[in-house]
């Protein structure tokens, strides 16, 4: 495996399980040293609640001073939501949001005076296929996940000049333990696994790994022309019409 990330730091929000625990393996993996932000951190991770700003703030300095640099930055903290328009909360909308928008927000903006300094500087935003096609029952996620794609836009244009790439990454429906509990929940767990694997293209859910790679890319000195764009990890969801087999 490349070691182009040798002697880099990263920071991964919610590194604790999931996608986040997949990519922080993945970055350890080519070399990086990674400090894992999360609510319910591993050991030697930062506990880390990132609606609250001075939280952020300490954890950033506590990297910083550990390493010396912070050169990458994952943006992968996020909550789940279900609903249409009509039966979220102004209160659940608020929380959502603070979540999976503003804490990216946060996070970018503690780090941004670290990663000009960086000569390899990269933010990677963890959005969702959400965020490009119309989901039932989904209005809130994809909104926050809308949001967090056209923030990475915005920040990539205003951060190029100064070395720092902003892209992001959408997943499909991931085989992850916030879906598990959706499944888990549901009146036919097995029915409802079924349709979310028929959903995408390739006929099965994402593997978190998969998701990982894709990070580690956009993440990496390899991608030192890539920035403003996404990239799609949902089996073709956000692209392709298959015919009925």
């Amino acid at each position: 495996m490349s070691a182009s990330m040798e002697g880099l730091v990263a920071i991964v929000t919610g590194g604790g399980s999931g996608i986040g625990a997949s990519i922080t393996d993945r970055l350890r993996g080519e070399g990086a040293a990674v400090a894992v932000f999360d609510v319910r951190p591993p050991e030697g991770g930062f506990a880390v609640d990132v609606t609250d700003d001075e939280s952020v703030r300490d954890a950033v300095a506590a990297v910083g001073a550990r390493w010396g640099r912070i050169d990458i930055l994952v943006n992968n903290a996020g909550i789940g939501a279900q609903g249409t328009v009509a039966d979220n909360s102004d209160e659940e909308w608020h929380r959502v949001l603070d979540v999976n928008l503003l804490g990216a927000v946060r996070l970018s903006r503690a780090c941004l005076p670290w990663l000009r300094q960086s000569p390899s500087a990269a933010i990677v935003n963890m959005s969702s296929i959400a965020a490009t096609a119309g989901l039932p029952a989904r209005a809130l996620y994809g909104a926050s996940k809308g949001a967090l794609l056209t923030l990475t836009l915005q920040m990539a244009a205003d951060h190029l000049r100064e070395g720092i790439r902003v892209n992001a990454v959408n997943p499909g429906t991931a085989d992850t333990p916030w879906v598990a509990r959706l499944l888990d929940a549901a009146d036919n767990p097995v029915a409802e696994r079924a349709a979310l694997e028929a959903r995408q293209p390739h006929g099965r859910l994402v593997d978190p790994q998969e998701v990982a790679d894709a990070v580690a890319y956009l993440a990496s000195p390899r991608a030192g022309s890539t920035t403003g764009t996404w990239i799609a990890v949902d089996g073709g969801m956000s692209g392709l019409r298959l015919r009925p087999a």
